[in-house]
């Protein structure tokens, strides 16, 4: 790859798609509309870190706006596309669910259009394993995903579908790529990790919705960046056979219960947790955990940080940022 479009480019995990791009030598068109839809002084600090590197070029823009992607496609030809972009979270997709249907199904339409127009033929979609809700585990990519839960979840499969209806149609390679609870420095502070590390910092009680024994299957950020790229390879026999193809992307190890990752950021924070203890929403998933045999065999891919590394530098990021990300609004 030579030149290829990120979207959503100051958001958690396409930071670290973006950065590992460059650092490969790739050229990145990124884009992100900077949104407040959580503090945006966490986005400006991963942008910060993007900003006056070699090949980096940034829009500020909407891709829910084809007319603000458009410029965007003008005088260049990606060699392919990450569409990281997405409003993300279960819990605030049901208060606000036109949001997400706009920006996660209307923008990855508009994406498909402008890829076809000017003859982008890759593409790599984030996805989420909440589409696996009431299946058993540990989830498959062959699994029924056609009764989501919340309307995150549902908008995230409305973009599954496009892509596949334009790698019919248009011949587009697309690699999807359903996410395992993702966490690590710089992290959204909307998640459980950030929230949980910040109000047992500052003596905070914290927010547990359920009984605390549902378990997720936590996959440290720079391992879903590694294997991003990897997708962006050719899923079928060439140009004149593409592919499209759904794999997970997970710690595939044993899930972990919500109680005892609070119990190893007590342990790293030398401080106990208070807990406020609400009902589980019935958007929720009690339990994550990926099959991730199918990213082993397609990508060569697996992860390569355990939950201790990847906890201790997600903290000690916290307590590095101290001074700005303990003021982060939650």
């Amino acid at each position: 790859m030579k030149i290829v479009l990120v979207t959503g480019t100051a958001g958690f995990i396409a930071h670290r798609v973006t950065r590992l791009l460059l650092e490969q030598g790739v050229a990145v068109v990124g884009i992100d509309n900077l949104n407040d839809a959580y503090d945006l002084r966490i986005k400006r600090h991963r942008l910060a870190d993007l900003e006056g590197r070699d090949g980096f070029t940034f829009y500020e823009g909407d891709i829910e706006n084809l007319y603000d992607l458009q410029p965007v496609f003008e005088g260049r030809r990606f060699d392919a596309v990450f569409n990281l972009a997405a409003r993300a979270g279960v819990r605030y997709s049901i208060e606000n669910p036109h949001v997400y249907m706009q920006s996660n199904a209307q923008g990855a339409l508009n994406l498909l259009e402008l890829m076809r127009q000017n003859e982008c033929g890759k593409l790599v979609l984030a996805s989420t394993s909440s589409l696996y809700a009431g299946q058993p585990m540990p989830f498959h990519e062959d699994l029924p995903v056609e009764r989501p839960l919340s309307p995150y979840a549902a908008s995230k499969r409305a973009a599954e579908v496009l892509s596949y209806t334009y790698h019919h149609l248009y011949g587009i390679d697309v690699s999807i790529l359903r996410y395992f609870t993702v966490y690590g420095p710089a992290g959204r502070p909307d998640m459980a990790p950030f929230r949980f590390i910040k109000w047992i910092h500052e003596g905070t009680p914290i927010t547990v919705f359920g009984d605390g024994s549902q378990t997720r299957d936590f996959t440290y950020v720079d391992d879903i960046a590694r294997g991003t790229l990897l997708a962006a390879r050719p899923m079928g026999a060439g140009a004149t056979a593409p592919g499209h193809e759904v794999i997970n992307l997970g710690g595939g190890k044993t899930p972990i219960s919500l109680l005892d990752f609070i119990g190893k950021i007590e342990d790293r924070l030398g401080k106990k947790a208070e807990i406020v203890w609400k009902s589980m929403s019935a958007s929720e998933m009690q339990d994550t955990a990926a099959d991730i045999s199918k990213a082993k065999r397609v990508l060569g891919w697996e992860p390569e940080i355990g939950l201790e590394e990847g906890l201790d530098a997600t903290v000690a990021w916290y307590l590095e940022n101290l001074d700005w990300a303990g003021q982060v609004r939650l």
